[in-house]
């Protein structure tokens, strides 16, 4: 999987647009909340919110060391750095990335929320 097809994924999820908070770092968020961090152009790795806690995020650490790692300052509140250059699985990678939009979506005030039909 390539950085082009992940981001692809994560902006085709309800409410889910492109930012550039820091000047050539690209986010994915929904709502106000970034869901998946993609860093500068050239970038090999995804942030995303892999647990409500270090201990939960660990067990990605665990599984494929090198291929992910903490967050440098989010990294205590579940955040990891997953590398999409084919150490991880592309279906496991997809995932994470759902889940991270699940959780962040979560926590979205109800007025920040995509409307989705019924």
């Amino acid at each position: 999987m390539d950085r082009a097809q992940l981001l692809a994924h994560c902006l085709a999820k309800p409410g889910a647009w492109q930012d550039e908070p820091w000047e050539g770092d690209v986010v994915a968020k929904v709502g106000d909340k970034v869901f998946a961090f993609f860093g500068a152009p050239g970038g090999t790795a995804v942030g995303v919110k892999c647990g409500p806690d270090r201990d939960t995020a660990d067990e990605w650490l665990n599984r494929y060391p090198g291929a992910a790692t903490a967050s440098a300052y989010i990294g205590r509140y579940g955040w990891n750095s997953l590398s999409f250059d084919g150490d991880i699985p592309d279906d496991e990678l997809l995932a994470a990335v759902d889940d991270s939009y699940d959780a962040i979506l979560a926590k979205l005030p109800k007025r920040l929320r995509p409307v989705t039909p019924p």
